[in-house]
């Protein structure tokens, strides 16, 4: 499998430098580095961006991240592996990159149940964090960026 062409980041000589000082604000505001692999990870699952499926595994075991609770994000709901703040950003994570899949796209529970282990600082860095995970996801996936391509 080829890319269709490099990634977008390489191409526009500003975009990776703003990528990256969004990622430094995020990280700035305290979610623990697991945490935001975790979320990484599950949207990446979601909108199929196998470069990202495979990067921050490898990311999140850096941060001491084991395989049992990378190998449950697909089923996080079902497996014991996940605190109730993990749980809750998952969920958010979930909400946030599946917007049109219902009316409301982040209801009050999903909501709710996020800031009541988040500050709003975190809860900012977090919803960032799905956001900028779902940029990333897109310019992979429109490219065909290969996962493991080194790029």
């Amino acid at each position: 499998m080829n890319a269709r062409m490099k990634n977008p980041v390489f191409m526009l000589p500003d975009l990776l430098p703003a990528m990256r000082a969004v990622a430094a604000a995020i990280e700035a505001a305290g979610i623990p580095p697991i945490t935001t692999e975790l979320v990484n990870l599950r949207a990446s699952q979601i909108n199929g961006c196998a470069v990202c499926a495979v990067q921050h595994p490898r990311i999140a075991r850096k941060h001491g991240e084991t395989d049992d609770r990378l190998f449950s994000v697909a089923t996080w709901r079902d497996a014991p592996y996940f605190t109730d703040a993990e749980r809750a950003a998952l969920a958010l994570t979930e909400a946030v990159t599946r917007l049109a899949d219902r009316p409301d796209p982040v209801p009050d529970d999903v909501w709710d149940e996020a800031a009541r282990h988040y500050d709003e600082k975190q809860l900012a860095a977090l919803v960032a964090t799905i956001g900028s995970i779902n940029v990333w996801n897109r310019l992979n996936v429109a490219t065909r960026q290969v996962a493991g391509g080194g790029w």
